[in-house]
């Protein structure tokens, strides 16, 4: 007899695992981009609305047009005509909060980068799959949520298979940073302004006058503000004083060092 097809798995409002949360995700994002866009995110409606509904949608019917378009306005933050993870965490009622327990802790990105720093102790820009758990545990702990060492050891399993796409044990501090919410992840910020290497290398070089290798506070501001006049975008002051918070958090003892900063605002850092 013939094997059967694996079905899609089914979206229903009922409380879902960390692990039932991860095959969602991994179906409806089927290029596996972190984005479910395009005809995958009219395929995820038709299956919310099923869910919703207990029955069948039609696609061409101006009115689902119309409910998918509310949707949108309610549940892409950013606006970016796509949903990514932190924003499906709000749309699916997942058990205990899985995604959203880690955002509620985060009065600011900056706590989420002064966590990250001490597990990323050769400032890599990643951090080690056995340091994983330790990490969301430090998270939980600062959410002030109650969980078993089962629990915790799901949450590191099912983060490792969101993020560790190549299996080779590492996990970047960016693709961490989309547990984040869309306001709170700077790391966004500056997708449109990431650097070569050797681009960066030059703007560091000109801010770090004495060659010391590390730039302070003021030091960052202007360099932020020289890059985001190079590229033509607007300064956000209310905003910008959040970015060097956050990018702060990684320093040591108020000293920026080249590794930490290449982790932001790089395309591919040096390893």
């Amino acid at each position: 007899m013939a094997n059967k097809a694996p079905q899609p798995p089914h979206l229903h409002l009922a409380e879902v695992t960390a692990s039932q949360f991860l095959d969602i995700w991994k179906h409806f994002d089927a290029d596996g981009n972190g984005y479910i866009e395009g005809k995958e995110l009219e395929n995820f409606f038709r299956e919310l609305e099923v869910a919703r509904r207990g029955a069948g949608v039609d696609p061409s019917n101006p009115t689902f047009r119309e409910k998918m378009k509310e949707f949108m306005q309610k549940f892409d933050k950013n606006k970016d005509g796509r949903i990514e993870m932190s924003e499906l965490a709000q749309i699916l009622p997942t058990e205990e909060n899985f995604l959203l327990c880690f955002r509620q802790f985060v009065s600011s990105s900056a706590e989420f980068m002064a966590a990250w720093r001490r597990y990323d102790t050769d400032r890599s820009g990643y951090i080690e799959a056995n340091e994983l758990k330790g990490f969301l545990s430090d998270l939980l702990q600062k959410a002030n949520r109650h969980y078993d060492e089962h629990k915790l050891q799901e949450y590191t399993q099912t983060i490792l298979r969101m993020f560790d796409l190549n299996g080779d044990g590492k996990l970047g501090l960016s693709e961490m940073a989309r547990l984040l919410p869309v306001q709170e992840n700077f790391l966004l910020k500056f997708q449109g302004v990431k650097l070569t290497t050797e681009e960066f290398s030059a703007i560091f070089t000109y801010y770090d006058k004495d060659g010391n290798g590390y730039i302070d506070e003021q030091e960052l501001e202007a360099l932020l503000r020289d890059l985001y006049q190079t590229n033509k975008k607007e300064v956000d002051l209310k905003n910008l004083a959040g970015y060097i918070q956050s990018i702060m958090a990684l320093s040591d003892g108020g000293k920026l060092y080249r590794s930490e900063l290449e982790i932001v605002l790089c395309r591919e850092p040096m390893v």
